[in-house]
């Protein structure tokens, strides 16, 4: 598994927390902004209150009420469990509310009288009884309006942790499958390539030897790609002709093959031995099971947004009960698992044979 490719869980907490501690203090300060601009707007109809009054009240109420909200975004990982539980993690902190009420009253009128002191004029307000309903009314609805945002922020910063973690278990289930079924498919295609040299090695030696140096190049080249589920499509066609090599040495004059490749696309990346079940098949239901000669068309193209991968045979004909075997069901479940729903394979009988048509999306491809 590649680790730089995708975030981990602890790089998704931290961009979770960076987020956070972006929005927050931006929110905050756009709130306490607007409300002193309210409070300027209201107090310039009274002629009798200075500028610096109502940004005294508001800058005040702001300054102690920032203390409380550091003191609980400084303990949001603490509650962080309850986040499931939006009642239990709301009763965490609505329990500091009475405290809250009487610190925030008594340091913001503290903070107010003394800056009149200092100014020489008297602060006039209501009764104190008045103050506390009053100052206790405005701060639970506040309360209730920023711990909503903070419960907002940090509900989505443990989606997008969880998230993050399903993704990464999916990929990590993906490329399990995905060694799992190259592992099936490659003691496939070495059984069916023994079964073309035992054929020959007591009728035909020289011909046996031929085929023996051919499969160890093929085998060479599996080998070196093992560790990679992604291949160029130049490298996956020498494996294709490798392979059809050893297959017609096997049956001589009863197969030929026509290329018809791209060089333009030979640089594009195919899932490592993708069509060589398909060819597979051929031999195995055409060349085996008629003497007349079977021609085989293997192209590789371009069709606007995908890549078109096209195996044609004559001498054969798809049967209703077709049982793809391991080969096929293996191309499928990978195409399935790389591209999702964006590739596909196609077995279908024509007028002369059959053909198998597998497109893969050109973002992939290219």
């Amino acid at each position: 598994m590649n680790a730089t490719a995708r975030p981990t869980t602890a790089g998704a907490r931290a961009q979770g927390t960076a987020l956070s501690a972006r929005i927050l203090p931006a929110l905050w300060a756009a709130f306490w902004l607007l409300m002193i601009c309210a409070s300027l707007q209201d107090a310039m109809r009274n002629p009798r209150i200075r500028w610096w009054e109502p940004v005294l009240w508001e800058g005040s109420s702001a300054l102690v009420a920032t203390g409380w909200m550091l003191l609980a975004v400084k303990v949001r990982a603490r509650y962080a469990i309850y986040l499931d539980r939006p009642l239990a993690w709301f009763g965490h902190y609505l329990r500091w509310l009475p405290l809250a009420a009487v610190t925030f009253v008594t340091a913001v009128y503290a903070i107010r009288h003394g800056v009149y002191a200092l100014a020489g004029r008297p602060y006039e307000h209501a009764g104190w009884a008045f103050i506390f309903v009053y100052e206790t009314v405005k701060l639970i609805l506040f309360t209730g309006l920023w711990l909503g945002i903070l419960f907002g922020v940090d509900t989505h910063g443990q989606w997008q942790q969880q998230r993050n973690r399903l993704l990464q278990t999916q990929r990590a289930l993906a490329e399990a499958q995905l060694a799992h079924l190259q592992g099936q498919l490659r003691p496939h295609f070495l059984f069916n390539a023994l079964n073309t040299v035992s054929a020959l090695m007591h009728t035909d030696v020289e011909r046996a030897d031929r085929l023996v140096a051919r499969l160890g190049d093929l085998l060479r080249i599996s080998l070196r790609s093992g560790g990679s589920e992604m291949t160029p499509l130049a490298e996956e066609l020498r494996t294709l002709a490798l392979y059809t090599d050893v297959m017609r040495e096997r049956f001589r004059d009863r197969v030929t093959l026509e290329w018809h490749a791209n060089p333009e696309l030979d640089a594009a990346p195919v899932p490592a031995l993708l069509l060589q079940p398909l060819v597979e098949n051929v031999f195995k239901h055409a060349v085996e099971r008629t003497l007349t000669p079977v021609h085989v068309v293997i192209s590789t193209q371009r069709e606007g947004d995908v890549l078109v991968l096209t195996v044609r045979n004559t001498g054969s004909s798809l049967p209703p009960s077709f049982d793809e075997g391991v080969g096929l069901r293996n191309g499928r479940e990978r195409l399935g698992i790389i591209y999702g729903g964006a590739a596909s394979m196609v077995i279908r009988n024509e007028a002369d044979g059959v053909t198998a048509i597998v497109t893969l999306p050109r973002d992939r491809a290219a």
